[in-house]
């Protein structure tokens, strides 16, 4: 295999498992995030295990920071097959506590950065004239409003649009556009929006919110990076060539769509 993925957001969490899925099926990789002494811990480990991979900083939310991903991917390794836009922040608090600092970071990364991620991908997709694949990060609040995760579950919903928009532009160029959408994972992110509600909320203990959310899993368990990066594994496969313009829940059964 002689295949290139670029995976933003990928020095910890649900990115660096999808990154290291990919290194295992074959592809080179190019880890990504702003973090850039975690983003250097992680592109070392890697090399450790013998991954084809590098490692460049860059923030989403600026366009000319995803041109620059997508050019030095083609300038280590020659092309580029696969980008998987899935850097992403979150925020919880009441509607009425929402701020214009809170809104205008959360889309600049989670909406701005996939669209410019898109826009990068595709035009190189276009000059090489091969087929490619985009993969954005969505959510189960792509598909489900959540109380206090208002802002966090319209950035997602935007990611679902765009995901729609851009397959039907970008089919007849044989790329492909689809979207993976995590339920409740032990991240970072998560003990995040846990300890958040809890400042919210007069009957909530610490962990109790991770705890209301997972509970509803159809498969009794939370979910692990592995269990998303399979999918987003399929998605990058030759398997998904026919699927574009898809939105997939993988969430262990707690929101059916």
């Amino acid at each position: 295999m002689n295949k290139v993925a670029i995976v933003t957001g990928s020095a910890g969490g649900l990115g660096k498992g999808i990154a290291e899925r990919l290194c295992t099926d074959g592809f080179k990789v190019v880890l990504h995030d702003i973090n850039e002494a975690l983003l250097n811990e992680t592109v070392a480990e890697f090399k450790e295990k013998n991954f084809e991979v590098i490692g460049v900083k860059g923030d989403v939310s600026i366009r000319e920071d995803q041109f620059n991903l997508v050019k030095a991917a083609v300038d280590e390794f020659g092309h580029v097959d696969v980008l998987v836009n899935n850097a992403g922040i979150e925020a919880v608090s009441p509607i009425l506590k929402i701020t214009e600092e809170q809104l205008e970071r959360l889309f600049k990364i989670n909406v701005n950065g996939v669209v410019y991620g898109t826009q990068a991908a595709a035009e190189q997709f276009i000059k090489q004239e091969t087929k490619g694949k985009i993969i954005n990060a969505c959510s189960i609040a792509g598909h489900e409003s959540y109380e206090m995760l208002g802002t966090y579950s319209a950035t997602k919903h935007a990611v679902k649009s765009f995901t729609h928009s851009a397959a039907k532009e970008f089919a007849k160029h044989k790329i492909t556009v689809n979207a993976y959408c995590p339920g409740v994972a032990k991240t970072k992110m998560w003990d995040r929006i846990d300890e958040e509600m809890v400042k919210y909320s007069d009957d909530l203990k610490p962990g109790e919110a991770f705890e209301q959310f997972s509970a509803g899993i159809a498969l009794k368990r939370f979910q692990t990076p592995k269990d998303v990066a399979d999918l987003v594994s399929f998605l990058a496969s030759d398997d998904s060539d026919y699927i574009t313009g898809q939105a997939i829940v993988t969430d262990g059964g707690l929101v059916y769509r």
